[in-house]
């Protein structure tokens, strides 16, 4: 007899859940989910937080490459053969990560139309960041750099709430992203409390109402 074909799986319930392959970790805030230089076998999925990419040069400069907040992959260049991470992922928040063995990655992608396709969009949403970001650093002063970094790290636009948190991501980290120094970081913040963009408690609150338009950055 024929076998019944299995349904397609719900791709968020794959990444929400644990199985064959698939476990789920707690991280704290500053835990390393990986090192540069580490064996790359497995892909991540955070489902909650935000986790820091960054790189240390053999002379001994770090540099801040990504931020990344919930439904973003990461790790995957495992896939394309990888031999070792090229980065250090760490949290920057309490985070939720779902480690997805290679193995098992192939076989979704392979198997799951649904899945693959939340993946391509994830890699290709990757690149278009990447390209964006490049062209900010290339034509923009470095007050509407850091501005662009605080909307995107408050996740504007992504729900309804009437103010985004940032998670507290320290000065000099901000400062490298941008390409600038502490100093003048904190003057522009400092700015953007006066215009009444962001304002401070224990974290610092992007104001919805008030955040300029992408026309005006």
């Amino acid at each position: 007899m024929w076998a019944e074909p299995r349904p397609p799986i719900n791709p968020q319930a794959f990444l929400a859940g644990i199985g064959a392959g698939r476990t789920r970790t707690e991280l704290r805030r500053r835990q390393i989910v990986f090192s540069q230089g580490d064996p790359a076998d497995t892909v991540f999925y955070l489902a909650k937080g935000k986790i820091e990419l960054k790189v240390l040069s053999l002379r001994g400069k770090e540099a801040i490459l990504a931020i990344l907040g919930a439904g973003d992959f990461f790790g995957e260049g495992c896939l394309l053969d990888q031999p070792l991470r090229v980065a250090t992922a760490a949290a920057v928040t309490e985070c939720t990560v779902m480690r997805i063995e290679k193995s098992a990655m192939v076989a979704v992608l392979r198997d799951e139309p649904d899945y693959a396709a939340l993946f391509l969009s994830h890699l290709l949403s990757r690149n278009i960041r990447l390209e964006e970001d490049f062209v900010d650093h290339l034509f923009n002063s470095s007050e509407k750099r850091l501005a662009r970094l605080v909307l995107l790290l408050a996740g504007l636009g992504e729900d309804e709430k009437p103010e985004a948190v940032i998670a507290k991501i320290s000065q000099e980290s901000l400062a490298e992203m941008i390409g600038t120094t502490r100093s003048r970081d904190s003057f522009f913040m400092n700015k953007f409390r006066k215009l009444g963009f962001v304002a401070y408690n224990r974290d610092t609150l992007v104001r919805r109402d008030r955040a300029p338009r992408a026309s005006e950055r």
